[in-house]
């Protein structure tokens, strides 16, 4: 197999190192790359920095054929792409009186003066083939040096989108020789990433030529298999390693298709023909956001009850005082009395029922923070989970969202 065609991303913007703002430009162009036969392998974010810009250019050119640069394309002062591409590639920067007049007939057209500081988005690298925007007023430039190729795209998600989609990708896959990754995800619920990885790591070990990943987040264990496919190559060894792994791990895998829990569970609900009420506690209302994230959930989704204090716990769901006060409102017993009284109240099939203590204060040396437990009820069976999460209060609640979801998909199993 030929070697693959090196990639980077450079995104350029001092607000992307911040806390406030996050590059979701990366991810989108790493993607559409993947697709088209390029392998990312480096990315880097940059201030507003004209110096910074040049060294990390004059870096990325001797090791990467292909270079996309997002951001600092706008009029001002701040706005120094153009300049240190140009000073790296020793090239003039030139007003294009065309592409000048372009953009002021995109502002007339939405009946604004363009503002004389606009005029710097005429700037084109000598050489660069200019990329047009039609969903914003500043052009991107493909420019070819020697055997790299380095793209110019502004910052604007509802811009850079498009553009890299309708403009940049055709070119690309021309470029990129019909090579793409293929890749197969699988979700796991329920287990750790070190006891995935135990079950997992005897089979993909078998693998050299497929890159494995295992990646741990609040929803899931993500495990990924990818490999570079030639035009025409089968992909029979993916789907090999995939199925051996689906079937050690048995139903601990949630999805196979990129589906998130609540979706799994979604289907899940519609296809038996159940409804869904929820009581949550400690959670406050997190497992029915993501429930309802998902369009169509009216299909089974019947609504849910925010049962903070024993009071609510008691009036709203039907936990017996006596239940409370014996076991306390963190307990089986509660858990699984706010299941059926969900249920009960809002008259579906399945009552889902959260209650914990996520801290910081409220734990004991029988509670500690971080116990949950989840109640589930379906009229013909009660019963619960009980877990003990790490992490600091929110940490805390999303994960309870997600065991209490993963353990309604296997309830419905």
């Amino acid at each position: 197999m030929a070697e693959s065609i090196r990639a980077e991303i450079i995104a350029v913007g001092t607000e992307l190192l911040t806390p406030h703002y996050t590059d979701t430009n990366s991810l989108f162009i790493t993607e559409k790359l993947n697709e088209c036969g390029f392998e990312v392998r480096l990315k880097s974010v940059v201030g507003d920095n004209k110096e910074d810009i040049v060294d990390l250019l004059q870096r990325a050119l001797l090791r990467s054929q292909l270079i996309v640069l997002c951001g600092g394309l706008g009029p001002t002062e701040d706005d120094l792409t153009r300049v240190a591409v140009a000073e790296v590639l020793h090239r003039p920067l030139t007003t294009d009186p065309q592409l000048l007049l372009m953009i002021r007939k995109r502002y007339l057209s939405r009946s604004i003066a363009m503002p004389k500081i606009n005029e710097r988005q005429a700037e084109v690298i000598d050489g660069a083939e200019i990329i047009d925007n039609a969903w914003g007023t500043v052009p991107g430039m493909w420019i070819q040096e020697n055997a790299s190729h380095i793209v110019l795209l502004p910052g604007p998600p509802n811009e850079l989108i498009p553009m890299m989609e309708e403009m940049i990708v055709p070119r690309l896959k021309a470029l990129g020789g019909g090579r793409q990754l293929a890749r197969r995800l699988l979700y796991v619920s329920r287990m750790t990433e070190s006891a995935v990885d135990a079950l997992a790591a005897p089979i993909y070990t078998k693998y050299p030529e497929i890159r494995t990943t295992i990646l741990s987040s609040i929803n899931q264990i993500s495990l990924s298999f990818s490999r570079w496919i030639e035009p025409g190559e089968e992909e029979a060894d993916l789907n090999e390693l995939t199925n051996a792994v689906c079937e050690v791990l048995g139903d601990a895998v949630f999805s196979t298709q990129g589906q998130s829990l609540e979706q799994v569970v979604g289907n899940q609900l519609r296809d038996s023909q159940h409804t869904l009420a929820v009581a949550e506690s400690c959670t406050s209302g997190m497992v029915g956001t993501r429930i309802t994230n998902v369009p169509g959930s009216s299909d089974y989704f019947l609504g849910g009850i925010l049962c903070y204090s024993n009071a609510a716990k008691e009036n709203l769901c039907g936990v017996s005082r006596e239940t409370l006060e014996r076991f306390g409102a963190v307990s089986t017993e509660t858990a699984e009395e706010l299941a059926r009284g969900v249920r009960q109240a809002l008259g579906s099939t399945i009552g889902l029922s959260i209650t914990g203590i996520a801290g910081p204060g409220g734990g004991s040396a029988e509670k500690q923070v971080g116990l949950v437990y989840v109640g589930l009820s379906d009229g013909s069976r009660t019963l619960s989970y009980r877990r003990i999460f790490p992490g600091d209060r929110d940490m805390i609640r999303k994960r309870a969202a997600t065991y209490a979801l993963s353990s309604l998909r296997k309830f419905l199993l």
